[in-house]
Protein backbone atom coordinates (compact mmCIF):
# COMPACT_ATOMS: atom_id res chain seq x y z
CA UNK A 1 0.00 0.00 0.00
CA UNK A 2 1.28 3.46 -0.90
CA UNK A 3 2.16 5.68 2.01
CA UNK A 4 -0.52 8.36 2.40
CA UNK A 5 0.61 11.90 3.10
CA UNK A 6 -0.30 12.63 6.74
CA UNK A 7 -2.44 15.66 7.52
CA UNK A 8 -2.52 15.38 11.32
CA UNK A 9 -1.62 19.02 11.92
CA UNK A 10 -2.48 21.76 9.41
CA UNK A 11 -1.30 25.16 10.65
CA UNK A 12 -2.61 28.51 9.40
CA UNK A 13 0.20 31.01 8.74
CA UNK A 14 -0.57 34.63 7.75
CA UNK A 15 0.90 35.30 4.33
CA UNK A 16 1.67 38.86 5.41
CA UNK A 17 4.08 38.02 8.24
CA UNK A 18 7.63 37.32 7.11
CA UNK A 19 8.70 36.13 10.55
CA UNK A 20 5.86 33.60 10.70
CA UNK A 21 6.70 32.35 7.19
CA UNK A 22 10.27 31.77 8.31
CA UNK A 23 9.34 30.06 11.59
CA UNK A 24 6.99 27.67 9.79
CA UNK A 25 10.04 26.00 8.20
CA UNK A 26 11.01 24.60 11.59
CA UNK A 27 7.63 23.51 12.99
CA UNK A 28 6.77 19.78 13.13
CA UNK A 29 3.50 20.21 11.21
CA UNK A 30 2.29 17.98 8.41
CA UNK A 31 0.89 20.86 6.36
CA UNK A 32 0.79 24.65 6.25
CA UNK A 33 -2.08 26.80 5.05
CA UNK A 34 -0.51 30.05 3.89
CA UNK A 35 -3.44 32.37 4.46
CA UNK A 36 -4.25 35.37 2.27
CA UNK A 37 -7.84 35.61 3.50
CA UNK A 38 -9.01 35.95 7.12
CA UNK A 39 -5.55 36.32 8.68
CA UNK A 40 -4.58 39.29 6.48
CA UNK A 41 -5.83 42.86 6.96
CA UNK A 42 -7.49 44.52 3.97
CA UNK A 43 -4.69 47.02 3.45
CA UNK A 44 -2.11 44.21 3.50
CA UNK A 45 -3.77 41.91 0.94
CA UNK A 46 -1.57 42.76 -2.04
CA UNK A 47 1.63 42.90 -0.01
CA UNK A 48 0.84 39.52 1.51
CA UNK A 49 0.23 37.97 -1.92
CA UNK A 50 3.52 39.31 -3.28
CA UNK A 51 5.50 38.29 -0.21
CA UNK A 52 4.09 34.78 -0.20
CA UNK A 53 4.58 34.25 -3.93
CA UNK A 54 8.22 35.30 -3.68
CA UNK A 55 8.80 33.28 -0.50
CA UNK A 56 7.47 30.07 -2.01
CA UNK A 57 9.84 30.38 -4.99
CA UNK A 58 12.88 29.76 -2.81
CA UNK A 59 11.84 28.73 0.73
CA UNK A 60 12.40 25.14 1.79
CA UNK A 61 9.47 23.79 3.79
CA UNK A 62 10.71 20.22 3.58
CA UNK A 63 8.04 17.53 3.46
CA UNK A 64 5.32 19.85 4.78
CA UNK A 65 2.38 20.19 2.40
CA UNK A 66 2.07 23.77 1.12
CA UNK A 67 -1.50 24.99 0.71
CA UNK A 68 -2.44 28.57 -0.22
CA UNK A 69 -5.80 29.95 0.93
CA UNK A 70 -6.87 32.62 -1.52
CA UNK A 71 -9.47 35.31 -1.10
CA UNK A 72 -12.83 34.51 -2.66
CA UNK A 73 -13.35 35.24 -6.35
CA UNK A 74 -16.19 37.53 -5.29
CA UNK A 75 -13.60 39.82 -3.68
CA UNK A 76 -11.32 42.29 -5.45
CA UNK A 77 -8.27 40.14 -4.63
CA UNK A 78 -9.36 36.62 -5.51
CA UNK A 79 -8.46 36.40 -9.20
CA UNK A 80 -5.07 38.03 -8.67
CA UNK A 81 -4.41 35.64 -5.79
CA UNK A 82 -4.98 32.67 -8.08
CA UNK A 83 -2.86 34.16 -10.88
CA UNK A 84 0.06 34.70 -8.51
CA UNK A 85 0.38 30.96 -7.85
CA UNK A 86 0.05 29.53 -11.35
CA UNK A 87 3.06 27.25 -11.70
CA UNK A 88 4.03 27.58 -8.02
CA UNK A 89 5.43 24.62 -6.08
CA UNK A 90 2.39 24.03 -3.90
CA UNK A 91 0.17 21.07 -3.04
CA UNK A 92 -3.14 22.90 -3.33
CA UNK A 93 -5.16 26.09 -3.58
CA UNK A 94 -7.72 26.38 -0.77
CA UNK A 95 -10.94 28.10 -1.79
CA UNK A 96 -12.91 29.92 0.94
CA UNK A 97 -16.65 29.63 1.50
CA UNK A 98 -17.38 27.02 -1.16
CA UNK A 99 -21.11 26.69 -1.71
CA UNK A 100 -21.24 24.47 -4.79
CA UNK A 101 -19.20 22.66 -7.42
CA UNK A 102 -19.57 25.79 -9.59
CA UNK A 103 -17.43 27.69 -7.06
CA UNK A 104 -14.72 25.07 -7.49
CA UNK A 105 -14.96 25.18 -11.28
CA UNK A 106 -14.58 28.96 -11.27
CA UNK A 107 -11.14 28.59 -9.67
CA UNK A 108 -10.26 25.51 -11.75
CA UNK A 109 -10.78 27.63 -14.88
CA UNK A 110 -8.10 30.06 -13.69
CA UNK A 111 -5.33 27.67 -12.68
CA UNK A 112 -4.41 24.36 -14.36
CA UNK A 113 -3.18 21.16 -12.77
CA UNK A 114 -3.00 22.28 -9.12
CA UNK A 115 -5.32 20.30 -6.78
CA UNK A 116 -8.07 22.35 -5.17
CA UNK A 117 -9.29 22.22 -1.58
CA UNK A 118 -12.53 23.66 -0.22
CA UNK A 119 -13.29 25.54 2.97
CA UNK A 120 -16.55 23.97 4.11
CA UNK A 121 -18.08 26.70 6.25
CA UNK A 122 -21.54 27.62 4.99
CA UNK A 123 -24.97 25.95 5.29
CA UNK A 124 -25.23 25.71 1.50
CA UNK A 125 -21.79 24.12 1.39
CA UNK A 126 -22.94 21.48 3.86
CA UNK A 127 -26.01 20.68 1.77
CA UNK A 128 -23.90 20.47 -1.42
CA UNK A 129 -20.94 18.62 0.10
CA UNK A 130 -21.42 15.61 -2.18
CA UNK A 131 -21.23 17.55 -5.44
CA UNK A 132 -18.29 19.62 -4.17
CA UNK A 133 -16.30 16.54 -3.19
CA UNK A 134 -17.09 14.94 -6.56
CA UNK A 135 -15.53 17.76 -8.60
CA UNK A 136 -12.61 16.20 -10.50
CA UNK A 137 -10.10 18.74 -9.17
CA UNK A 138 -11.24 18.55 -5.55
CA UNK A 139 -8.64 16.98 -3.25
CA UNK A 140 -9.47 18.08 0.28
CA UNK A 141 -12.06 19.55 2.66
CA UNK A 142 -11.19 21.92 5.52
CA UNK A 143 -13.95 22.53 8.06
CA UNK A 144 -14.43 26.22 8.79
CA UNK A 145 -16.19 25.73 12.09
CA UNK A 146 -16.04 29.35 13.25
CA UNK A 147 -17.79 30.66 10.15
CA UNK A 148 -20.17 27.72 10.20
CA UNK A 149 -21.17 28.43 13.79
CA UNK A 150 -21.83 32.06 12.87
CA UNK A 151 -24.00 31.05 9.91
CA UNK A 152 -25.90 28.42 11.89
CA UNK A 153 -26.38 30.87 14.76
CA UNK A 154 -25.47 28.04 17.11
CA UNK A 155 -23.76 28.21 20.47
CA UNK A 156 -20.27 26.89 21.07
CA UNK A 157 -20.36 23.69 23.12
CA UNK A 158 -17.55 21.39 24.15
CA UNK A 159 -19.30 18.45 22.49
CA UNK A 160 -19.95 20.44 19.26
CA UNK A 161 -23.41 18.91 19.12
CA UNK A 162 -24.94 21.78 17.06
CA UNK A 163 -22.55 21.14 14.17
CA UNK A 164 -22.18 17.35 14.29
CA UNK A 165 -24.52 16.91 11.33
CA UNK A 166 -22.46 19.34 9.25
CA UNK A 167 -19.19 17.65 10.18
CA UNK A 168 -20.56 14.25 9.31
CA UNK A 169 -22.06 15.38 6.00
CA UNK A 170 -18.64 16.62 4.92
CA UNK A 171 -16.93 13.46 6.15
CA UNK A 172 -19.42 11.30 4.25
CA UNK A 173 -18.80 13.28 1.07
CA UNK A 174 -15.02 13.23 1.49
CA UNK A 175 -14.89 9.49 2.14
CA UNK A 176 -17.25 8.79 -0.75
CA UNK A 177 -14.80 10.52 -3.09
CA UNK A 178 -11.54 9.51 -1.39
CA UNK A 179 -10.34 13.02 -0.53
CA UNK A 180 -8.72 14.48 2.59
CA UNK A 181 -10.94 15.81 5.40
CA UNK A 182 -9.46 18.13 8.04
CA UNK A 183 -11.33 19.30 11.14
CA UNK A 184 -11.78 22.93 12.16
CA UNK A 185 -9.72 25.00 14.58
CA UNK A 186 -9.85 25.04 18.36
CA UNK A 187 -9.90 28.71 19.39
CA UNK A 188 -8.56 28.49 22.96
CA UNK A 189 -4.93 27.99 21.97
CA UNK A 190 -3.69 27.86 25.58
CA UNK A 191 -6.19 25.15 26.58
CA UNK A 192 -4.35 21.94 25.74
CA UNK A 193 -6.80 19.73 27.61
CA UNK A 194 -9.76 21.10 25.70
CA UNK A 195 -7.80 20.79 22.45
CA UNK A 196 -6.98 17.17 23.24
CA UNK A 197 -10.65 16.35 23.79
CA UNK A 198 -11.69 18.00 20.52
CA UNK A 199 -8.83 16.34 18.61
CA UNK A 200 -9.92 12.96 19.94
CA UNK A 201 -13.51 13.67 18.93
CA UNK A 202 -12.43 14.59 15.40
CA UNK A 203 -10.15 11.58 15.14
CA UNK A 204 -12.88 9.22 16.35
CA UNK A 205 -15.30 10.69 13.81
CA UNK A 206 -12.82 9.96 11.04
CA UNK A 207 -11.05 13.23 10.24
CA UNK A 208 -7.47 13.00 8.93
CA UNK A 209 -6.29 15.82 11.16
CA UNK A 210 -7.06 19.29 12.46
CA UNK A 211 -6.40 22.86 11.47
CA UNK A 212 -4.48 24.90 14.05
CA UNK A 213 -4.09 28.58 14.80
CA UNK A 214 -0.98 28.44 17.01
CA UNK A 215 2.27 26.43 17.06
CA UNK A 216 1.61 25.50 20.70
CA UNK A 217 -1.21 23.24 19.48
CA UNK A 218 0.93 21.10 17.16
CA UNK A 219 2.17 18.41 19.54
CA UNK A 220 -1.28 17.62 20.96
CA UNK A 221 -2.70 17.40 17.47
CA UNK A 222 0.08 15.22 16.06
CA UNK A 223 -0.27 12.80 18.95
CA UNK A 224 -4.05 12.57 18.68
CA UNK A 225 -4.17 11.83 14.97
CA UNK A 226 -1.27 9.36 14.87
CA UNK A 227 -1.85 5.62 15.32
CA UNK A 228 -1.04 4.54 18.89
CA UNK A 229 1.48 1.81 19.66
CA UNK A 230 -1.44 -0.38 20.69
CA UNK A 231 -3.20 0.20 17.36
CA UNK A 232 -0.02 -0.58 15.43
CA UNK A 233 0.57 -3.76 17.41
CA UNK A 234 -3.02 -4.91 16.93
CA UNK A 235 -2.87 -4.17 13.19
CA UNK A 236 0.25 -6.30 12.81
CA UNK A 237 -1.26 -9.18 14.77
CA UNK A 238 -4.50 -9.00 12.79
CA UNK A 239 -2.65 -9.19 9.48
CA UNK A 240 -0.47 -12.07 10.67
CA UNK A 241 -3.44 -14.03 12.02
CA UNK A 242 -5.51 -13.47 8.91
CA UNK A 243 -2.70 -14.58 6.63
CA UNK A 244 -2.32 -17.75 8.68
CA UNK A 245 -6.07 -18.36 8.49
CA UNK A 246 -6.01 -17.97 4.72
CA UNK A 247 -3.21 -20.53 4.42
CA UNK A 248 -5.47 -23.07 6.09
CA UNK A 249 -8.41 -22.18 3.85
CA UNK A 250 -10.26 -20.05 6.39
CA UNK A 251 -11.85 -16.69 5.57
CA UNK A 252 -11.72 -15.29 9.09
CA UNK A 253 -9.30 -15.23 12.02
CA UNK A 254 -9.66 -14.52 15.73
CA UNK A 255 -7.50 -11.96 17.54
CA UNK A 256 -8.03 -11.02 21.19
CA UNK A 257 -11.33 -12.86 21.14
CA UNK A 258 -12.69 -10.88 18.19
CA UNK A 259 -13.43 -11.97 14.63
CA UNK A 260 -11.04 -10.55 12.01
CA UNK A 261 -12.28 -10.42 8.42
CA UNK A 262 -10.85 -8.91 5.25
CA UNK A 263 -12.41 -5.52 6.01
CA UNK A 264 -10.41 -5.37 9.25
CA UNK A 265 -7.24 -6.12 7.30
CA UNK A 266 -7.88 -3.18 4.99
CA UNK A 267 -8.06 -0.91 8.04
CA UNK A 268 -5.01 -2.58 9.62
CA UNK A 269 -2.93 -1.95 6.51
CA UNK A 270 -4.09 1.67 6.40
CA UNK A 271 -2.96 2.11 10.03
CA UNK A 272 0.48 0.69 9.28
CA UNK A 273 0.80 2.82 6.13
CA UNK A 274 -0.07 5.96 8.08
CA UNK A 275 2.40 5.09 10.84
CA UNK A 276 5.09 4.51 8.23
CA UNK A 277 4.36 7.83 6.50
CA UNK A 278 4.54 9.68 9.83
CA UNK A 279 7.87 8.02 10.63
CA UNK A 280 9.19 9.04 7.21
CA UNK A 281 8.24 12.67 7.90
CA UNK A 282 10.20 12.62 11.16
CA UNK A 283 13.33 11.14 9.64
Amino acid sequence: MDQPRPYRSVLYIPGSKERALEKAKTLPVDAIIFDLEDAVAIDEKENARNLLAETLKTADYGARARIVRINGLDSQWGKDDVAAFVGADIEAILIPKVNSAADVQAVADLIPDVPLWAMMETPLGMLNAGEIAAHPRMAGFVMGTNDLAKELKCRFRADRLPMITSLQLCLLAARAEGIVAVDGVYNAFKDNEGLKVECEQGRDMGFDGKTLIHPAQVEVCNDAFAPTEEEIDLAKRQIEAFEEAEKSGQGVAVVDGKIVENLHIVTAKEILAKASAIAALAS
